[in-house]
C-alpha cells in the first residue's frame, strides 16, 4: 500500500549543528515521497549541505538577551516571523512542523500551535536548548539525541522519543567497516579537529602533548589536524620541531575518509561530532566547548565517557601532559583503543533518521506511534492518551 504523500516544514536556526539533522531528515522524508519546506534565518540559508530539492524561505527572528532595551526588538522580529509562518502554512497545508532548535525555529513552531498543527522539536544536545524548553508544553512530541536530557521536565517525559542524531551518509556507512588494525608496531593515527574553523586550543596544546609521549609511542604517530587559517603555520612549525609526521588544513573535504582512517579524535564535543564517532565507532578525547549554553558539549560527553568510548577534559585542565596521560592510557595496549572503539560503536544510534522520520510521518495520520519511547509501555500509554485528549480538544 503506497503512503500518502505529505506536507511537513522544518525550522532550524542557522548553524550546522541545527541544520545538519533537519537536512538529514529532509532527504529522508522527500525519498519517502513527501514535500519538504525549510523556515531558517539568513545564515541558515547559506550553510552547504542544503538538498537541492528543499526550498528555504527566510524568516526574521528575534533575541531576547539580558538588556532590556532589545527586548521590544526582539519581540517585534518574533511577531513578523509568525505572521510570516502563517501565511507560509495557509499555503503550504503541512501535516506537523518539526522544529530543531536555535531562535530561528521559534517563530515558526509559535505559528503552528497558535494554528493548531502537530508540532513536535529534535534536541541534538544532552541539555535541552532555550527555544525547545520554552516550546515543551506546546509542542506534541520531543525527540532527542541522548537517554539523559538536562532541562527536561518530567511532566514532559511522556512526549520523549529517543531516537538518536541523524549522520551523514558517507560516515553512516562506515558503521559496518573494522577499527583499523593497530598493533605494538602500526603507527599510531590520530585526527585532531576543533569544529567548522577548528579550535585555537587544540593548536597551543595538541602538538606539545603529543610530543610529550614516550619515545616508543610519539615515533608511531601520523597526525591529521583541522587548524584556524591564523595558527596553521605556527602548529606545522611546532610538529616540524617535534618530528611528529603531521598534514594540517583549515578544513578536509574528505573528513568521512579521515575518520574513517583514525585510530584516535582529539576535538570538542558537538552533538553531531559525538554522532558520528559514534556511528563509526572511534574513541575520543573530548574537549568541551567552556562557553556553550548551559554548558551543553560537557554533557554530550556524559554517555560515551560513562561507557567508556571516549575521556574527557575540561578545557582549564587541558594541558600536554594531561592530554600525553590520557593517550598513554589509551594507546599503550593495542586492545585497549579497540575495546573503547567497540563502547563508542555500541552508543551509535544508526537508524536516528528513520526513526526521526517515522515520529513525524506519526502525524497527520493515525494516532502518534511508539516509535522509541523512554520510560516503557506505561509512559508510551500515557504519551498516546495525552495527545489524543489534546487532539479532541
Amino acid at each position: 500500500m503506497t503512503k500518502a504523500s505529505r506536507h511537513y516544514v522544518l525550522a532550524a536556526g542557522g548553524t550546522g549543528g541545527h541544520l545538519i539533522p533537519a537536512f538529514a531528515l529532509a532527504t529522508e522524508l522527500e525519498r519517502r515521497g513527501h514535500h519538504v519546506a525549510l523556515i531558517t534565518d539568513e545564515r541558515g540559508a547559506q550553510i552547504p549541505g542544503k538538498p537541492d530539492f528543499l526550498t528555504a524561505h527566510v524568516l526574521p527572528a528575534g533575541r531576547f538577551g539580558k538588556n532590556p532595551l532589545h527586548w521590544y526588538k526582539g519581540l517585534s522580529a518574533v511577531l513578523e516571523g509568525r505572521r510570516m509562518a502563517l501565511r507560509l502554512f495557509e499555503t503550504f497545508e503541512p501535516s506537523a512542523v518539526i522544529g530543531f532548535g536555535g531562535y530561528p525555529a521559534f517563530p515558526a513552531l509559535a505559528a503552528a500551535t497558535s494554528a493548531q498543527i502537530p508540532a513536535l522539536v529534535h534536541e541534538q544536545n544532552a541539555v535541552l536548548g532555550r527555544v525547545n524548553r520554552l516550546l515543551a508544553g506546546r509542542v506534541q512530541a520531543i525527540a532527542t539525541a541522548y537517554p539523559d536530557v538536562a532541562r527536561l521536565k518530567a511532566k514532559h517525559a511522556g512526549k520523549v522519543h529517543l531516537v538518536g542524531n541523524p549522520v551523514r551518509k558517507e560516515v553512516l556507512v562506515l558503521r559496518d567497516e573494522e577499527f583499523p588494525a593497530f598493533t605494538e608496531d602500526s603507527l599510531l593515527k590520530v585526527l585532531v579537529t576543533g569544529g567548522s574553523q577548528g579550535a585555537s586550543v587544540l593548536s597551543e596544546v595538541v602538538p606539545d602533548g603529543l610530543a610529550m609521549l614516550p619515545p616508543a609511542l610519539r615515533q608511531r604517530l601520523q597526525v591529521t589536524q583541522q587548524c584556524r587559517p591564523e595558527d596553521i603555520d605556527r602548529v606545522r612549525e611546532r610538529y616540524r620541531t617535534h618530528d611528529i609526521p603531521a598534514e594540517l588544513a583549515t578544513y578536509f573535504e574528505d573528513m568521512a575518509a579521515r575518520l574513517a582512517d583514525a585510530h584516535l579524535f582529539i576535538g570538542r564535543a558537538g552533538a553531531s561530532t559525538i554522532a558520528e564517532l559514534t556511528a563509526v565507532g572511534r574513541p575520543a578525547i573530548l574537549i568541551p566547548l567552556p562557553i556553550a549554553t548551559d554548558d551543553h558539549q560537557a554533557a554530550n560527553t556524559r554517555e560515551l565517557t560513562r561507557a567508556g568510548g571516549a575521556r574527557m577534559i575540561r578545557q582549564a585542565n587541558f594541558t600536554g601532559k594531561e592530554l600525553a596521560k590520557q593517550i598513554q592510557v589509551l594507546a599503550q595496549k593495542p586492545q585497549t583503543l579497540a575495546t573503547a572503539a567497540h563502547a563508542a560503536w555500541n552508543c551509535g544510534r544508526p537508524r536516528a533518521v528513520e526513526d526521526l522520520a517515522d515520529l513525524v510521518e506519526s502525524f497527520g495520520g493515525d494516532v502518534l506511534m511508539d516509535v522509541i519511547r523512554v520510560g516503557g509501555e506505561a509512559r508510551a500509554a500515557a504519551g498516546k492518551e495525552a495527545l489524543a485528549k489534546e487532539r479532541a480538544e
